[in-house]
């Protein structure tokens, strides 16, 4: 009887000592380990972009990920990562969150998001050579119109959701939509007004005449979806910035 009292013993203190380090949060690793591991793409102006030359990243998500980083008193790795396996990196684990992601039903099944702190508007855009053939959204929908999108982005459901009569092009990250309209090799893409300013300044690239974003997409940071407690500290932390001014001086500083 003695024996089997110790097992039992030994067992109960075995599963309680696997329940609290599977329930582990991240907010624990990050400050044991010194490290905050944030996942970036790298490809979206001025959210995330990435110098090929020195393999360094700016923009408005680095400047909230560094300062996330300063205030838990830790370094900030940003970790490589495109938008078709942004969450999936998250959920693995290879990062403890994203810079800025549009919140969507869909990755609110798999993943966590923070508080919002920005929100975006999505256009149709085409080149400035081909913009008189468009007035609308109806003049995108049909099928002589090719539309590209990037795989996996919620830019690519939206465009499904828009256009479905259309010509839809898929293409995989890191290549972009709008590579696809700039280069000749389709006639429309789809992204937010953040980024649509960019590009307007930098290419022969303009909104479609007379199409009005369908809603507002808020955007916020992806986060482990059963990991409560690093999502309030996040959310809690976002509240703070708020209150201090640090998310309107951030906008302002990259034109948002």
């Amino acid at each position: 009887m003695k024996h089997w009292k110790t097992a039992v013993t030994a067992a109960v203190l075995s599963f309680g000592m696997a329940v609290t380090a599977s329930a582990q949060s991240a907010l624990n690793e990050i400050l044991d380990a010194g490290v905050l591991k944030v996942g970036t793409t790298g490809d979206w102006n001025p959210m995330s972009v990435k110098d090929p030359a020195t393999n360094t990243y700016k923009g408005f998500d680095i400047d909230v990920m560094t300062e996330l980083a300063k205030d838990l008193g830790v370094e900030v790795e940003f970790v490589p990562t495109d938008w078709k396996t942004l969450v999936n990196g998250v959920v693995a684990g290879k990062y403890h969150v994203t810079g800025s992601a549009s919140v969507s039903p869909a990755r609110m099944k798999v993943a966590g998001f923070s508080e919002s702190y920005l929100s975006v508007e999505i256009y149709p855009f085409t080149t400035k050579d081909k913009v008189a053939n468009f007035d609308g959204m109806d003049s995108i929908n049909k099928a002589d119109v090719k539309v590209a999108t990037t795989l996996g982005t919620s830019f690519e459901k939206m465009v499904r959701d828009w256009f479905p009569d259309s010509d839809i092009k898929v293409v995989e990250a890191p290549a972009r939509g709008y590579q696809e309209v700039i280069a000749g090799r389709a006639d429309v893409f789809i992204t937010s007004n953040i980024e649509g300013s960019t590009l307007m300044s930098k290419f022969p690239v303009t909104r479609v005449p007379n199409t009005e974003a369908p809603s507002s997409t808020p955007i916020a940071m992806l986060l482990p979806q059963k990991d409560q407690v690093w999502i309030n500290y996040v959310n809690n932390w976002v509240k703070v910035k708020k209150a201090s001014g640090f998310f309107d001086k951030t906008r302002a500083k990259w034109g948002l």
